[in-house]
């Protein structure tokens, strides 16, 4: 397996486990609000859990066409650029927004979904 496989597969992999903790963790940041009018939280929770479905939809997408292609080929690359431009404007969302909150996750948020971007990228250029 080459060196850009394992960095896609790596990449893949955080996605889908920071998406499935953000989905599991919904209910317990949600208490870091307080009372929520019944709109509020509904309006919260989708748009909550819809982020870590994202996440994990991109991480599978990433696994899916590294397994296929290999991530030196030409669609992987594509792929991989494209996820890591996508997750690089999460990134800049996300320090605009809930990382201006007192929240310690939307700071780690910030650094896993960094990351997942650097091995993306390195990953279509090795």
């Amino acid at each position: 397996m080459a060196t850009a496989d394992v960095l896609a597969y790596l990449a893949g992999l955080m996605l889908v486990v920071w998406g499935v903790a953000h989905v599991a963790a919904t209910r317990a940041v949600l208490s870091l609000y307080g009372e929520l009018s019944t709109d509020n939280r509904r309006v919260w929770v989708m748009e909550w859990v819809a982020e870590g479905f994202t996440h994990v939809f991109v991480g599978l997408l990433v696994v899916v066409i590294t397994a296929i292609e290999g991530a030196g080929e030409s669609g992987a690359t594509v792929v991989h650029r494209s996820c890591a431009a996508f997750e690089l404007v999460l990134v800049g969302w996300t320090a605009a927004t809930g990382a201006r909150t007192p929240y310690i996750w939307y700071r780690i948020c910030l650094v896993v979904l960094s990351v997942v971007a650097g091995l993306l990228l390195a990953a279509s250029i090795v």
